[in-house]
């Protein structure tokens, strides 16, 4: 009863089958399993860890981040999980900018995801700032099989720390495996051009671990999401990953954020202005003729342009993420990315 009239009240607010996901009694026939991935802007508690470069994110840090700040974040994350996954659960739940273990227990324990009974996966990564890549499941929609964290060492200056790519092996349906990587790469900072090589060499890192599973398996279903801080015709994703952005290529892997073809007022993060597609999903080829058990497409990934995650942009106009912060000053918001999601079903190959 409580899910019905929170999902009534979603529909009410604007949510529809054009935001995120179809809230139709098709898709709870079709019996589909949805996946999504959020960068959620830095999910932190108001502890300070000695660890890491955490001060800004405390009570005396220049965000002057309180514990009522903390629980309006955990909530509006919470939010939008629920949103997305509308009539459906979502089986699985790929995140970025995670502090620590202490705040998905918070998230899912302490707020309206309570009654969902999700798992957690994270351990903590190297990354200086001390954000993770970690992911939520739920035991009901999928098995978890084994997971597995890869440090990255760039060969350049082994010194340099970043965010690790999270390898979760799971069975959907009771008898279909799944390959799932979550990645964080290096951000922007310096410009592309100089920060580009290291995505590109995180790219080459994932290209091997996704050829040893297919080594073992060759028609493998495998899904790579995440924050690549890349388009997906950059480099980074088109030759070093040799993600093909369309179908005509032999590839082994499609990006289909790219075969979407998005428009120009679409994305996942808007700056100055211009929208990217930064958040992203990418298959393996079996997965797109569903030969190896499991079934997808590009017209099954979804951003999640949810009316409460934007607002309007006076400066650049049109709209802009609805974000937690801007610098030191804190909005209330969301997130600075949107989330997405896609669905694939059993193909009974």
């Amino acid at each position: 009863m409580i899910r019905l009239l929170l999902l009534s009240s979603l529909m009410l607010s604007g949510v529809t089958q054009q935001n995120c996901t179809n809230l139709s009694s098709d898709s709870i026939i079709r019996q589909n399993v949805s996946i999504l991935f959020y960068n959620v802007e830095n999910l932190y508690d108001p502890y300070d860890d000695s660890t890491t470069l955490d001060d800004e994110f405390t009570r005396e840090g220049s965000k002057k981040y309180t514990w009522s700040k903390f629980r309006i974040k955990l909530n509006h994350l919470a939010k939008t999980i629920i949103t997305a996954g509308g009539w459906d659960t979502v089986a699985f739940i790929g995140m970025c900018e995670i502090e620590n273990r202490y705040v998905l227990n918070k998230l899912i324990y302490e707020t309206p995801l309570s009654r969902f009974g999700y798992r957690i996966i994270h351990r903590n990564s190297p990354d200086l700032r001390g954000v993770d890549v970690a992911a939520l499941y739920h035991p009901k929609k999928m098995t978890l099989l084994s997971f597995q964290y890869h440090t990255i060492r760039f060969p350049e200056d082994t010194s340099i720390r970043t965010r690790e790519i999270l390898h979760v092996k799971a069975l959907l349906f009771g008898r279909d495996t799944l390959h799932l990587f979550v990645n964080h790469w290096p951000s922007r900072r310096g410009g592309q051009e100089a920060s580009g090589g290291r995505r590109s060499f995180v790219a080459g890192v994932l290209r091997h671990l996704t050829d040893s599973v297919r080594a073992v398996d060759p028609l493998a279903n495998i899904l790579i999401t995440g924050d690549f801080n890349d388009d997906p015709q950059d480099k980074s994703l088109s030759v070093h990953l040799g993600a093909a952005t369309n179908t005509s290529d032999t590839s082994f892997l499609f990006n289909l954020t790219a075969l979407k073809k998005l428009r120009w007022t679409e994305g996942t993060i808007r700056y100055r202005g211009r929208w990217s597609s930064f958040d992203q999903f990418i298959v393996s080829a079996p997965m797109l003729d569903g030969r190896s058990g499991l079934i997808t497409s590009a017209s099954a990934v979804t951003i999640c342009h949810f009316p409460f995650l934007v607002q309007d942009d006076p400066v650049w106009f049109g709209e802009k993420l609805n974000r937690t912060y801007s610098g030191p000053r804190f909005l209330g918001g969301f997130s600075d990315h949107l989330p997405v999601l896609i669905k694939m079903e059993s193909s009974g190959e």
